[in-house]
């Protein structure tokens, strides 16, 4: 082991662990191609399963020196901060049971922190960890990678600035058909542990999938919840969490809106969707079609605007990367939010360092929130879809 005066990279890549995300896992590559595409992380530590022995397969796989392979996310913490060339950031891609207890050694250990969704697993550890992050001081990231997409960007540029008029009316969607069946019966990886309350909390469908719809609709519009009605069902017998949820929203100021998330709808994949509806237009966004936002003017014809395309405006530009008409979606939506990361790590090396304004990432708070619209879905549901404040 090196140890000493830890080494604050200048120019050269951020120096990257990662929790979970070994053999079997799909996040964990997500994540790693994300990371690597802009040149602006470089992968050295893992601590890539519960495992010791797949970790250490896992590590090999992906050529980390066997040193920096650990056998627990404790271990990984504590020998880390202690090397000279130890990491400066950790990618959690775990189970939602684990994000809160792996968040919370590092964040003490002075290591910043890039989480998936949602999280955590209960509200009371979501809360718990928003206090940490602030008294540690370290940057945490939330990777709800819809808010890296360039048109949901845009998106969010036109309801700012006023393009949409008052907010009236807010759809949001998402619909997948994976759970169908009770796959999770058949030993598949992803299916058993997000349809096990002990490993994904509370929420099913609501919590996976249900939370991107919520925050999405959140990130465009700026609105706050105020309260909502839930109804929740697990259609497939024996299934403990549900996999189909209803729920309307009432938000502060006045505006209404919808959400449906279901993993029991034949001939949906990923058919995320959000409308948008003021008293000056409206706008339609498809993740399955995610360079093209529809954009329609009161009393005029429909606009397609497409990125990179006329009318796309500097925030979606800002996060492209191929000139218009080459497809852009899911690993590069995920490469943003961790470009901004690095944004915000080098900008946190200088002392005195100020982030620039235009750099926009999920942060905790917003994990917090989404963690609260899933309990406030359970408690609502459970009370025969009553009205409940989040």
């Amino acid at each position: 082991m090196v140890s000493g005066k830890r080494i604050e990279t200048g120019a050269g890549p951020i120096r990257l662990g990662m929790v979970g995300g070994g053999q079997g896992a799909f996040i964990g590559g997500v994540h790693r191609i994300a990371a690597r595409l802009d040149g602006e992380f470089t992968l050295v530590a893992g601590a890539l399963s519960s495992d010791p022995e797949r970790a250490k397969a896992s590590a090999a796989e992906l050529g980390l020196d066997p040193e920096r392979s650990y056998g627990s996310f404790e271990e990984m913490a504590k020998a880390e901060a202690k090397r000279v060339d130890g990491i400066e950031a950790v990618a959690i891609v775990t189970p939602n049971h684990m994000h809160w207890p792996a968040a919370k050694v590092f964040l003490e250990a002075g290591i910043h922190v890039i989480c998936d969704k949602p999280l955590t697993s209960s509200l009371g550890d979501a809360k718990k960890l928003a206090k940490l992050v602030e008294k540690s001081g370290k940057l945490f990231v939330l990777t709800h990678n819809y808010t890296g997409y360039p048109m949901v960007r845009h998106a969010r540029e036109m309801v700012a600035s006023g393009q949409l008029g008052d907010i009236r009316v807010v759809q949001a969607e998402y619909p997948q058909d994976w759970l169908t069946e009770r796959l999770e019966a058949s030993g598949q990886k992803q299916a058993a542990w997000r349809t096990d309350p002990k490993q994904s909390g509370v929420g099913g469908a609501t919590g996976d999938i249900g939370t991107h719809a919520y925050n999405l609709a959140r990130f465009v519009t700026g609105l706050e919840l105020d309260r909502l009605l839930a109804d929740l069902t697990a259609f497939v017998e024996g299934r403990p969490l549900d996999d189909n949820a209803h729920v309307m929203l009432r938000f502060k100021g006045g505006a209404k809106g919808m959400l449906w998330a279901s993993q029991v709808a034949p001939g949906n994949e990923n058919a995320l969707k959000l409308r948008v509806y003021g008293t000056k237009g409206g706008l339609e966004w498809e993740q399955e079609q995610p360079n093209h936002l529809w954009f329609t003017p009161f009393g005029q014809p429909k606009q397609l605007i497409t990125r990179g395309g006329a009318g796309a405006g500097a925030a979606a530009g800002r996060v492209s990367r191929t000139p218009s008409g080459h497809p852009e979606g899911y690993l590069e939506g995920f490469a943003n939010i961790y470009a901004e990361a690095a944004r915000a790590i080098r900008a946190a090396r200088k002392k005195g360092g100020k982030l620039a304004k235009d750099v926009v990432f999920p942060t905790v708070t917003d994990g917090v929130e989404g963690v609260a619209f899933v309990e406030a879905c359970v408690k609502s549901s459970a009370k025969n879809a009553a009205w409940t404040k989040l």
